[in-house]
């Protein structure tokens, strides 16, 4: 679910875009029905091989945003997940690295046209002067290899640079099975900027996975803000001075949840990722956010976890990817704070997956002030009590 108001809107009002395609409007007391594409919308709890077919689905309608001038040009944008375009899956079976086995930490995503799991799209919309939305032309067609890890809440509009801000995850499975995140020319993992300004004339561009693949005039519109993202639950932006400060989450595999902020970055256009893949040069992302997945979970390196066999209550836990997690240590952003998904401290929760990250703004609850809230969905058994879903805030 995401919820959002008009930018500049002066009375309050509520827009909820649902995972299964409905956006309600509430306002005045009353909840109306704002625009409804279940029909374009994938099937959602149909599984794949090697994962659970009990209705988990992370597809859907995942991004709504409205542009900052929306009351002059009626223009808002979405996310979703293509119906119809269902795939088997870029891999037999669930996934985990073994470092014992360099194979498993070297794998290749091949066959993309055929091997893959769905079609996320990006589209731009009007609301007409009747009052009916219309589609107008697609941003993005992405191909993704697995159903999960395609971001949640993930279009907002930055007030720095009045772009489209789309937060994508890495791909999906656990533990990055193709180090997408970390691939300059992927798109996924990435915080990318989209200049929805520019007209390309191109109003439904080829299905992609990759930079390279897309259009010139497409590439022309996009901007990489950052890289190493596993799944985000959006991003938020607080004024500060002149400046704002960036906050983002990163959903950790099997032991923390990550918060980041910055304030400043280095936006690289693709293009010149692109030409820097060709000439095969090795800085061009230098000051690039790299927010250290996969070889980092947050402040502890990625690891793999097995009972150990004299006790199983205890857990043996391996770095993953070591290499890589040295590699990236000192380039990765620091968390601004992570919390865990198993903490024996009375007074803590257990962690399972950040759902939303937002500064407190408001007035109202003093004490909040200074403050970082969030949402973790908070099914893990060991929580005390059993919880199912945690407000809370650093």
């Amino acid at each position: 679910m995401k919820t959002t108001i008009l930018p500049g809107d002066s009375i309050e009002r509520l827009f909820i875009a649902t995972q299964v395609g409905e956006i309600f409007y509430i306002g005045n007391g009353d909840v109306r029905t704002f625009l409804d594409i279940r029909h374009r919308v994938i099937k959602l709890g149909s599984s794949e091989p090697g994962v659970s077919g009990r209705g988990y689905d992370e597809r859907g309608l995942l991004g709504l945003a409205f542009h900052p001038h929306f009351y002059y040009n009626g223009l808002f944008y979405l996310h979703y997940s293509v119906a119809g375009t269902q795939g088997p899956g870029a891999l037999p079976k669930p996934f985990k690295p073994d470092p014992c086995d360099p194979s498993t930490l070297n794998l290749k995503w091949e066959n993309r046209e055929t091997l893959y799991d769905h079609i996320d799209t990006v589209e731009e919309w009007i609301l007409q002067s009747n009052g009916q939305p219309q589609k107008r032309r697609t941003l993005l067609n992405l191909r993704r290899p697995f159903f999960n890890h395609n971001g949640v809440n993930s279009l907002n509009f930055s007030p720095e640079t009045g772009k489209l801000v789309f937060t994508t995850g890495d791909g999906g499975a656990g533990y990055d099975p193709f180090n997408l995140s970390q691939d300059d020319m992927e798109i996924f993992g990435k915080i990318i900027e989209i200049d929805v300004d520019k007209n390309t004339s191109i109003l439904n561009p080829p299905v992609a996975t990759r930079f390279n693949e897309l259009p010139v005039p497409i590439q022309e519109t996009l901007t990489v803000i950052a890289k190493g993202v596993r799944n985000i639950p959006g991003i938020a932006f607080q004024r500060y001075g002149r400046q704002y400060i960036k906050y983002v989450g990163n959903v950790g595999q099997d032991l923390v949840e990550s918060i980041f902020s910055f304030v400043h970055y280095k936006s690289i256009p693709v293009t010149h990722l692109i030409e820097a893949s060709l000439m095969k040069a090795t800085s061009v992302d230098e000051g690039l956010i790299n927010l250290g997945w996969r070889g980092w979970e947050g402040s502890l390196p990625t690891s793999t976890i097995k009972d150990c066999s004299a006790d199983p209550t205890l857990k043996e836990k391996t770095i993953a990817h070591y290499n890589e997690a040295i590699k990236t240590s000192v380039s990765r952003l620091q968390p601004l704070t992570s919390y865990f998904h198993k903490d024996p401290r009375p007074d803590k929760f257990g962690g399972t997956a950040l759902t939303g990250v937002q500064p407190y703004m408001g007035n109202g609850i003093p004490h909040l002030t200074g403050s970082v809230v969030f949402t973790d969905l908070a099914r893990v058994e060991e929580s005390r009590p059993p919880v199912r879903g945690v407000l809370a805030y650093t």
